[in-house]
């Protein structure tokens, strides 16, 4: 498949209230690859990945997510969403290479109408420690992965208000596909939509809130349902605090468990879920069927999931 413009959600930055903490967290029981520190942040990315690094914590006094990022084919792109955003009218600046990111090169920073920010950018160093090349073995360095063995970073699910504008943008100027849609309550309109750039089920989500640059969760990729139940064993015997599953999505289809950090930001395990292709029209759910969307198997929305943010 000849992917062009936005490949995918390919890296982001969160706040946590201890560092040590957090590694822990992410390096030894998520399984994600440490790669580096500088200052006050801490750099990983999943054994499956080849990018420097595709996921950062930085020490903070408020856990939250800093910027999701999006990985462009080429420059030309770049150029052209950079001139559409500015078309659009949404607030575009350009962050020096390697100037907050190492190994990365120059990125331009979107603000959303929904409090967010979101970094476009070509250029990243490839990683140290990458998947096999030559006769390459299915798993890295012929060894099992720590913990959980998150293979890549894969989406996030942003709240915040003026949902329709922020869809708008990453349709109209980011040429992303609408892949499903949750109807608001009166059917007027959508609450929650799923884009993706890629042929993921989705990249990320824009869920309509009154609070401004909020996150509900952001996703690393297992290889299956059995890599789930894995990943529910680990986080118990390490007294992770689990929200919800291991269960199964009727939205993307997708195997899921959500948990917490230390810092209270949630964390989602996603694996399988359809292939995406542009030509598929979008999939759409009624609001008073959100809990059959969401929590598949039981069909009944959770209180806390839809309130509790970071």
């Amino acid at each position: 498949m000849a992917l062009k413009g936005l490949l995918r959600a390919s890296m982001a930055q969160v706040r946590v209230l201890n560092i040590d903490d957090s590694v822990h967290f992410y390096r030894d029981v998520l399984g994600l690859v440490e790669v580096g520190r500088a200052g006050d942040k801490v750099f990983f990315k999943g054994y499956d990945e080849f990018d420097h690094h595709t996921f950062a914590i930085r020490k903070a006094d408020k856990p939250g997510l800093d910027f999701l990022a999006f990985k462009v084919s080429d420059n030309g792109y770049l150029d052209a969403f950079e001139a559409k955003t500015k078309a659009f009218g949404l607030p575009i600046e350009t962050i020096a290479p390697n100037s907050d990111q190492p190994g990365y090169g120059k990125r331009l920073a979107v603000s959303l109408p929904n409090g967010h920010r979101i970094d476009l950018f070509v250029d990243v160093e490839q990683a140290k420690q990458t998947p096999g090349l030559h006769n390459p073995e299915v798993l890295p360095n012929g060894k099992l992965p720590v913990g959980c063995g998150c293979i890549a970073f894969d989406h996030a699910l942003l709240f915040g208000p003026n949902s329709a504008q922020t869809v708008k943008y990453f349709r109209e100027v980011l040429e992303m596909g609408l892949v499903e849609v949750l109807k608001a309550p009166d059917g007027n309109g959508d609450i929650c939509s799923w884009l993706t750039g890629s042929n993921r089920p989705h990249d990320v989500a824009v869920l309509e809130f009154e609070q401004p640059g909020k996150v509900h969760h952001f996703a690393f990729k297992l290889e299956d349902w059995n890599h789930i139940g894995r990943c529910a064993d680990f986080l118990t015997m390490n007294d992770v605090v689990i929200d919800a599953g291991p269960m199964r999505h009727g939205i993307t289809r997708g195997y899921t468990i959500y948990f917490f950090d230390p810092s209270g930001n949630r964390v989602e395990t996603f694996a399988g879920g359809y292939a995406y292709y542009p030509d598929m029209p979008t999939r759409v759910w009624d609001f008073d069927q959100v809990g059959k969307g969401i929590f598949y198997y039981s069909r009944r929305l959770q209180d806390n999931y839809l309130t509790v943010v970071t």
